[in-house]
């Protein structure tokens, strides 16, 4: 069978995705927002995970012309031009509501939108994170439901959860080991076969999508509760006047301790995926305990951060009611446009609530993402002298050793990354 791939979704996960496949197959880019299909056609990727060069050179820029090519890249926004692929793979986003509920309802437009398309013999398969039982019970009835086949019969479905890590050009998409499943022996071997045509690094073929939703859903909630530990801990030695970091230091001289650092945990995946796994506990009649208490934690890590650089402010005789302080980074990670989920702007917005005047400088957030998404602007240079500077994100435009010149001679310079030369700064996780 002459395969041709259609990809749902063309954000961190799915872009790499469907650059990847369309190096050896005729692949279609799909996407809702009609401003990233220009972009991506004219060649610029804004989520910076794909250098524009690789991305110009894989582009078709229509449809006719990637199908007189055997391989190449279509970007659209017209679901029309999604039929007659026969493998389509969903890379939409599955996030969660205000009170921490997850949220399907892109995972279920995708699939309604791909099941008007759907045709015999055609191979559907998630990438999305979702806990358990999603793929089976949620999505396909919307496939058999829009398409009239019959699942297993006249179409089969697979789960092989993203992997990708934003900004990490050392363990990109192929280099990563990917977990594959499907819903029938035959549609799992099809599938793992697919997928190791560009996964240079091999794959894991799972015995069933549920293991393979398993899998992805731990992965991260068993790192949110390590960091969380880590946190925890920050706030004891703080209290005991106990430098964190050199803690840890010394505790990982022993060959089996686990070296996680504190910080704001918070992104598409670490900071929502334990909610996922929550739910469906409770579904089944069980309260998580660990995994939330983790997560509640975390959450509230913002808050704590906020609070130590006004207490350092007070050891110093500063006032805090409309003093100045500036915030380096906004994006959840270092060296990374995406602002998702966030944690940083949990400090900035426990500082405004004191009524502190509060500047933040990014240098890779998109300002008008984060104008539309948080309300203020940024500014491109610090503008004056702060009572504070707080390390949020640990771009490398912010490693260096002249932070302080921000501030006025008494001011506090609080390091939540923890990367800052000791001997320079008031605070630090």
């Amino acid at each position: 069978m002459e395969k041709k791939i259609a990809v749902i979704g063309l954000g961190y996960v799915g872009l790499p995705l469907a650059i990847e496949f369309s190096k050896y197959y005729q692949t279609i880019g799909y996407d809702i927002n009609k401003n990233r299909v220009t972009e991506l056609n004219n060649g610029k990727d804004s989520t910076l995970e794909v250098d524009s060069k690789e991305l110009s050179s894989n582009i078709c820029n229509d449809q006719s012309s990637l199908e007189t090519n055997s391989r190449g890249l279509f970007c659209t926004n017209d679901p029309k031009d999604l039929k007659d692929s026969n493998f389509y793979i969903v890379t939409v986003p599955t996030p969660t509501d205000k009170n921490k509920r997850p949220v399907l309802k892109p995972l279920i437009q995708a699939s309604i939108l791909v099941g008007r398309v759907l045709e015999n013999n055609n191979f559907v398969i998630y990438e999305s994170t979702v806990y358990p039982g999603v793929t089976e019970d949620e999505c396909v009835p919307y496939l058999e439901a829009e398409s009239g086949l019959e699942f297993n019969k006249d179409f089969f479905v697979g789960y092989s959860p993203e992997r990708i890590n934003p900004g990490d050009k050392e363990r990109s998409l192929t280099k990563i080991v990917k977990v594959t499943s499907g819903s029938t022996p035959d549609a799992s071997l099809e599938i793992d076969n697919l997928y190791n045509t560009i996964i240079t690094a091999g794959t894991h073929c799972a015995p069933s999508i549920k293991v393979a939703e398993a899998a992805k859903v731990i992965e991260n909630s068993q790192r949110d509760i390590n960091i969380a530990f880590i946190n925890e801990l920050a706030k004891i030695f703080n209290k005991l006047e106990i430098d964190t970091h050199s803690v840890l230091e010394a505790a990982s001289t022993k060959w089996n301790f686990l070296k996680y650092s504190p910080g704001l945990v918070g992104g598409h995946c670490i900071g929502v995926d334990p909610y996922y796994l929550a739910q469906k506990a409770q579904e089944v009649g069980y309260h998580p305990e660990i995994i939330l208490s983790g997560r509640r934690l975390n959450d509230g890590m913002g808050k704590y951060v906020a609070f130590e650089v006004v207490k350092l402010m007070m050891k110093k005789s500063i006032e805090i009611v409309h003093s100045n302080i500036l915030m380096l980074g906004i994006t959840f990670k270092e060296n990374c446009p995406d602002i998702r989920n966030s944690k940083a702007i949990d400090v900035y917005n426990e500082l405004i609530s004191l009524n502190i005047n509060v500047d933040v400088c990014d240098p890779w957030a998109n300002p008008k993402e984060v104008k539309s998404a948080f309300g203020f602007s940024l500014i491109e240079t610090p503008i004056q002298k702060y009572n504070a500077v707080i390390l949020t994100v640990s771009h490398k435009e912010f490693i260096r050793n002249d932070i302080r010149d921000y501030l006025i001679s008494e001011g506090v310079l609080y390091d939540v990354k923890g990367i800052l030369d000791i001997n320079t700064i008031d605070g630090r996780l």
